[in-house]
């Protein structure tokens, strides 16, 4: 599953599809600029909190040794000064993560399928932006081919601007999006080429808790969905955070083929994989073999 490169600018992905979770964004940067702003009022007024630290131990009855109070000073300014420069990196990795990795990323698992000349029938799960969807519409389009790809999501007022990212990017007629609960997928068995799925099942049950029973139990019953509507032979390309080894687990127990699981990438401060496979032709016994591509 080797990586696809692109010359494309992230500041036209950026005009084009914006970030997802823009208040989680702005909530970082806003605390990243006042522990900034804070780590320098110590360093500028560090005799003043010097100070002020002194006559704080001395109203309690504590008696510190000489310069402990300096110490303290010292000490605060140097925790809130390195809580700034985390959030600040926080901050980064969450836009770098939404962007221009989201749409690497996008790319790596298009090149995962090895011929979109023959699909027909392509699902984008959790279209959400539209970045993932929007690269298997112009895999389709540079392939001459006459399949389509449907993009799903549970919020109506997503699909909409998914549509209007699709007639920016000039697939517009190889792009169709609907509202629905992909625990349930609204389409019948055996149905679509191509399955593919970027960062969100792991935000399915998070109502549950997101380390909870109940919560994998929804994740896996995505996962089971996903195998239903593959028509045998299909492929399936998830790229999540954390839980793909339960994704894994959940393929080999429906007998999936040529599952693999990619090297680890950072994404959003946390672990993520992409893991692919292939419905088999037909039902086989055992478990499947899973190969892993890391490169740590």
């Amino acid at each position: 599953m080797g990586k696809t490169t692109t010359s494309r600018d992230w500041t036209q992905i950026y005009a084009i599809y914006g970030v997802d979770q823009w208040q989680t964004l702005l909530f970082l940067l806003f605390h990243a600029l006042l522990f900034a702003i804070l780590s320098v009022l110590y360093l500028i007024y560090f005799d003043a909190m010097g100070a002020f630290f002194e006559s704080l131990f001395s109203v309690t009855g504590v008696t510190l040794p000489g310069g402990a109070a300096r110490f303290a000073a010292g000490f605060t300014g140097s925790v809130t000064a390195i809580s700034a420069v985390c959030l600040f990196f926080s901050a980064a990795n969450f836009f770098y993560s939404a962007v221009p990795l989201h749409h690497d990323m996008a790319l790596r698992m298009v090149s995962a399928v090895s011929d979109w000349s023959t699909v027909k029938h392509a699902l984008d799960l959790g279209c959400g932006r539209g970045i993932l969807l929007n690269a298997v519409a112009t895999q389709l389009k540079k392939e001459g081919s006459s399949g389509r790809v449907v993009g799903l999501d549970r919020n109506k007022t997503t699909t909409l601007k998914t549509l209007r990212t699709a007639k920016i990017e000039g697939v517009g007629e190889y792009v169709t999006c609907r509202e629905g609960d992909v625990r349930s997928l609204p389409f019948g068995d055996n149905y679509f080429d191509v399955v593919v799925s970027g960062v969100f099942v792991h935000t399915v049950g998070k109502e549950y808790g997101k380390r909870t029973v109940e919560a994998a139990a929804e994740r896996t019953r995505v996962v089971g969905e996903v195998v239903r509507v593959l028509k045998p032979g299909g492929v399936g390309v998830v790229w999540d955070l954390l839980h793909v080894p339960e994704y894994v687990r959940r393929l080999q127990e429906l007998k999936m083929e040529d599952i693999r699981v990619s090297e680890r990438v950072t994404a959003f401060m946390a672990s993520s994989h992409i893991v692919s496979f292939r419905k088999p032709s037909q039902h086989i016994v055992g478990s499947g073999e899973v190969r892993l591509e890391w490169r740590c």
